[in-house]
């Protein structure tokens, strides 16, 4: 997917760049985004028009923020997914994550390590990436190694030697990252620090604060927050006993950073709970949170290894639908500008 420029149009990509690095000019307008992950398959970059209009429909309020992947494995920059939803009127979120094929969980490092990343063996592929989105030239969201608080992706502090060094690796392997791609001009892309609501481990080591990298290095703060996504998971929980502690540990890590849900949802699960009511309470709850700018549904269905099915779709059930469509209306909930 990389075209190569002439300097001067190089020079023109910058700038374009550099004069619009925050997507949503007015930080003072009241209510939050709309954003969205749309089952956009296995490795989440399937991006496509149809998918995107068949969820407007089902929500019935178009998302100003349309979330995807680009996996390192894949060794490519997703310019077409991102065209797409800014020709859209939406703003991108990317995960960029280091993760090799078969893109499995529980697993440790694999070729894109951290010390692997640290050591430059990937700056080429960093730079490719980075001259990329600087030709895309519009505001980018990249969460990079999301959910490092867990123990779930490749990159995770338990993985590095947990208290022993883990978030050290992980703040000097960020910087390393941001350093490479500011210094190619890619000053569109506004980072999320991403964590995931409660650690895998709960230990101070462990705790959100631990892996931030600095405020020069991070322009949003982002978390997951998720209720039961697994037959067998733990108790059902309602949101707000989900999000509240979670929030103000995320809240004092920097003061001043706007923070994203950057993913949030829950399954289907009627011996458990109530998830027409899970949606009612999320959607209610999140627009008094002054810190929170904007939140990202996770719309996704998938099958397990024991044969069972975690649905997250907003449309898992018709009470689900109803009334996650009855929250999302709401005119604190802020949608993408109208198509002309």
């Amino acid at each position: 997917m990389t075209i190569r420029l002439s300097l001067a149009a190089l020079f023109f990509c910058a700038s374009v760049a550099v004069a619009a690095p925050d997507p949503w000019p007015n930080p003072g307008e009241k209510g939050i985004r709309f954003g969205a992950y749309m089952d956009f398959g296995e490795t989440e970059d399937a991006v496509t028009l149809e998918g995107i209009e068949k969820f407007e429909k089902l929500a019935g309020k178009r998302p100003a923020l349309i979330a995807s992947s680009s996996y390192w494995g894949e060794q490519s920059f997703p310019a077409a997914n991102l065209r797409l939803i800014d020709r859209h009127g939406a703003v991108p979120l990317i995960f960029w994550s280091p993760w090799d094929k078969p893109y499995e969980q529980n697993k440790g490092p694999d070729r894109f390590g951290l010390t692997e990343i640290l050591a430059g063996k990937w700056d080429d592929y960093i730079d490719r990436w980075a001259e990329d989105a600087r030709e895309f030239g519009k505001p980018l969201f990249v969460s990079f190694c999301n959910e490092m608080n867990g123990c779930w992706f490749p990159w995770s502090g338990c993985f590095y030697g947990g208290r022993d060094g883990g978030p050290e690796i992980f703040k000097k392997t960020w910087r390393h990252v941001v350093d490479r791609v500011r210094a190619k001009g890619a000053d569109n892309i506004l980072w999320v620090f991403h964590v995931n609501a409660f650690p895998a481990e709960n230990d101070v080591w462990n705790m959100m604060a631990s892996y931030y990298p600095g405020p020069g290095y991070v322009d949003w703060l982002g978390i997951s927050v998720y209720g039961q996504q697994f037959r067998n998971d733990r108790a059902w929980a309602f949101f707000q006993d989900l999000i509240a502690w979670p929030l103000k540990e995320l809240s004092a890590v920097d003061p001043k950073k706007p923070i994203m849900i950057a993913e949030f949802g829950v399954g289907e699960f009627p011996k458990s709970g109530n998830k027409a009511e899970w949606f009612a309470d999320a959607l209610t709850i999140l627009p008094k949170q002054p810190r929170v700018q904007a939140a990202v549904i996770w719309h996704e269905r998938w099958q397990n290894q024991d044969g069972s099915f975690s649905n997250l779709r907003i449309n898992s059930s018709p009470a689900a639908l109803k009334a996650f469509r009855q929250g999302i209306a709401a005119p604190e909930w802020i949608a993408a500008p109208p198509r002309p």
